[in-house]
């Protein structure tokens, strides 16, 4: 029978020995989270300041825009410190955090993605109710869901982690996540799982397959209408397919990393797999809306001599 051990601390075992290109490393790095935190901002000073961009798809973007602020802080100062650390020991209560951080802003940026596709679901196969149906007070109710459900979700699955005797402290990875903790878990998991798979189904599953078939619509619509009419559809509704398609690739790449066994894998390459989606989806999204949508890159234009005085 295995002994239960008191963690209060876990060994975060995926981090490369890269010597002193850690430093290099750090700068990169660093510069990539001031570009998602300088980057993000703009794009909600932008929408929040002009009254024309107060519409539905604009305040879904800045959803988005929030939600990347606050997975980008709960990942990277922590990821820092370790890229010019020796050990890379986290005590457990912040390991917990992070978990809890990490996940929720996954699922916060898939049900936004799910109800941005909503919100472009009905601009398109409905136009005429548009306006009747994406009121102010359903605005804030699909937020007010997309921003609630992830939360208790995520804090049950956390609850469950929290509450399994371990057996070892070391993850195979660069930041802690549930399923590397419950694999240090003495007693069975079952229930663990159970309910982390039912989470994954709600968080994940049904906003993806929902996206698929808003899209299916989108497109059955589009090939009865005009050349001008796909143009239009197809500005407003690239950048959301960008940020899906690669968030979910990136989600994708999460998820199969952590069912395989890492150790056979380039250590270079399992490094950055892991990263992908808190790395690449923060980066990506003010990208794509700040320059495909006319409306947000001529605003953001137009108010750059205000940034550039500001800094």
């Amino acid at each position: 029978m295995e002994n239960y051990t008191n963690t209060f601390h876990f060994n975060l075992t995926m981090f490369v020995n890269i010597g002193s290109y850690r430093y290099p490393a750090f700068v990169l790095c660093l510069l990539m989270f001031a570009f998602i935190v300088s980057a993000n901002i703009i794009i909600l000073l932008v929408i929040s300041q002009e009254r024309t961009l107060h519409e539905p798809m604009y305040m879904f973007i800045a959803l988005l825009s929030v939600n990347a602020l606050y997975g980008s802080t709960g990942f990277f100062p922590r990821f820092l410190m370790d890229l010019l650390s020796d050990t890379h020991l986290i005590s457990r209560p912040a390991c917990f955090t992070q978990i809890y951080i990490i996940y929720t802003y996954a699922s916060y940026e898939m049900t936004i993605l799910g109800i941005m596709a909503f919100d472009r679901y009905v601009a398109v196969c409905e136009p005429l109710h548009y306006h009747n149906k994406m009121t102010h007070k359903k605005v804030c109710i699909l937020s007010a869901f997309a921003w609630i459900m992830p939360a208790f979700s995520v804090a049950t699955c956390l609850y469950l982690a929290i509450r399994l005797p371990l057996c070892g402290n070391k993850i195979l990875k660069v930041y802690c996540a549930v399923w590397n903790v419950a694999k240090l878990s003495c007693v069975s998991t079952l229930i663990s799982n159970i309910v982390g798979l039912l989470v994954a189904v709600v968080t994940v599953f049904l906003p993806l397959i929902y996206v698929l078939y808003t899209y299916c619509r989108i497109i059955i619509v589009c090939s009865k209408m005009s050349s001008e009419f796909k143009s239009k559809v197809f500005q407003t509704c690239l950048p959301h397919t960008i940020s899906f398609v690669t968030f979910s690739i990136a989600v994708f790449c999460d998820v199969a990393l952590s069912r395989i066994d890492v150790e056979k894998l380039n250590p270079y390459l399992a490094v950055i797999l892991s990263l992908e989606f808190v790395l690449i989806p923060p980066v990506l999204n003010p990208l794509v809306y700040g320059l495909t949508l006319p409306e947000i890159r001529k605003h953001i234009l137009r108010m750059w001599p205000w940034f550039c005085k500001q800094t």
